[in-house]
């Protein structure tokens, strides 16, 4: 994602440095320590405190730059808190859709987001 894509407003004033400045879960963060993961890149430190706010983003980077990270690391941190206690199948709505392009991405991602 460009520099200049960031809305102004949701811009950092100093570059996010570690992972654990973003206020991610410790389990998250657990998780992220035992794959070896300690700094964002610059896709995750400008997607991550968007998709927090509960914002769209779309962003573009090359392969193995973490934007799978960059997006569901935040749902993964938000999902608790909008949980329905209810039993019901019929009271529990869809959280988070992720799209892919093709069946092998998809289980790219879902192999990802099991490991968060």
């Amino acid at each position: 994602m460009p520099e200049t894509a960031v809305p102004h407003d949701l811009a950092f004033d100093a570059p996010v440095a570690r992972f654990d400045q973003f206020g991610l879960a410790p389990a998250i963060l657990r998780a992220l320590t035992d794959q070896g993961y300690v700094h964002p890149t610059p896709i995750q430190a400008q997607a991550i405190p968007i998709v927090l706010q509960g914002r769209d983003v779309m962003g573009a980077a090359q392969t193995g730059t973490g934007k799978t990270a960059g997006f569901s690391l935040p749902i993964i941190q938000l999902l608790p808190a909008r949980a329905n206690p209810s039993m019901s199948r019929a009271r529990h709505p869809v959280r988070a859709l992720i799209l892919t392009p093709t069946r092998e991405l998809a289980v790219q991602v879902a192999e990802n987001v099991r490991a968060y």
